[in-house]
């Protein structure tokens, strides 16, 4: 659809309505409870801020928004594999794309309806000649989003062909923080994770909250834990309770990348919900899987005399 089909088909006064930034399409929300902006290249949430509150995902000021290129920030939806290719020359003699194909590719909106403070958003992908290259042929997603005072995002995954299906899958959360160095995640105290900062090495449980201290890029594998950012500077805390997921990534580069400024690291981290390396998903014929993850803010009581 161009925008006048998606404004006539989908709009709703002083809600939802469609506009192009830097040539993408996106969907603008400006409810009472939220607002938020979907790019439906990679059906990639941008922007997500509760009314009266500070946004709660982080977006670098230096992104690529082009075709095809990925968005730094926001949630990136990684598909069908996390983080580097493992097959070499998967496509035109070379591993695919980095977190995979579906996250530059567009999808369709398929679904909007407001329910209560709550809007619901479907957008769907399926199998693109970019896919079709790479071996993916016989499958669909349904991204859904809840947005309101909470976040509720969902990601299903279907099997259409006669044999398993395998795949990684990520919703690559970028969350907004005051300061990381005032940051501290709960949850995976007692998980013990992989090192790819250190050659991939598995180290132990620290059994205390995790505090960045320099580049951070941790694979925590077979824990569904709630994960907790708890960020001193903002003073809130950003929770994150995920369901069939086994595999939690918390990440920040500690430094400038080509499309993110020399400070920005400071304002962000990632608490990723996964299923990835050994928890890779294994679908069978005409099964579909769906992993959510669902975000909400608090703050902490203030103390009364």
């Amino acid at each position: 659809m161009d925008l006048q089909q998606l404004n006539d088909h989908f709009g709703i006064p002083n809600v939802l309505s469609f506009d192009e930034h830097a040539g993408l399409m996106r969907a603008v929300i400006t409810s009472p409870a939220a607002s938020a902006t979907i790019y439906l290249q990679g059906a990639h949430l941008a922007h997500w801020q509760p009314t009266g509150e500070r946004p709660v995902l982080f977006m670098s000021r230096k992104s690529d928004f082009l075709p095809g290129k990925p968005i730094r920030g926001g949630v990136p939806i990684a598909f069908p594999w996390f983080a580097t290719d493992s097959k070499e020359d998967r496509f035109q003699g070379k591993p695919g794309p980095s977190h995979g194909f579906a996250r530059i590719q567009d999808w369709t909106l398929s679904f909007a309806a407001l329910s209560g403070d709550d809007l619901h958003l479907t957008f769907t992908l399926g199998p693109t000649e970019l896919s079709r290259e790479m071996g993916f042929d016989r499958f669909r997603l349904a991204f859904e989003l809840v947005i309101g005072p909470s976040l509720t995002m969902r990601l299903a995954v279907a099997n259409d062909s006669e044999t398993p299906l395998q795949f990684e899958e990520a919703l690559h959360t970028y969350f907004a923080v005051g300061d990381v160095h005032e940051v501290s995640i709960t949850g995976l105290e007692p998980t013990g994770y992989v090192d790819k900062t250190d050659n991939f090495r598995f180290k132990p449980a620290a059994n205390v909250p995790l505090r960045l201290t320099g580049f951070t890029d941790r694979v925590y594998p077979n824990t569904t834990a709630t994960c907790a950012i708890h960020d001193e500077h903002f003073k809130r805390t950003i929770t994150v309770e995920k369901q069939n997921s086994n595999t939690t990534v918390v990440f920040n580069p500690w430094r400038e990348l080509p499309d993110m400024g020399p400070d920005e690291w400071h304002e962000m981290v990632c608490v990723e919900t996964v299923n990835a390396g050994s928890g890779i998903v294994t679908l069978a014929p005409k099964a579909t899987h769906v992993m959510q993850a669902h975000v909400s803010l608090s703050k902490p009581q203030e103390k009364r005399g």
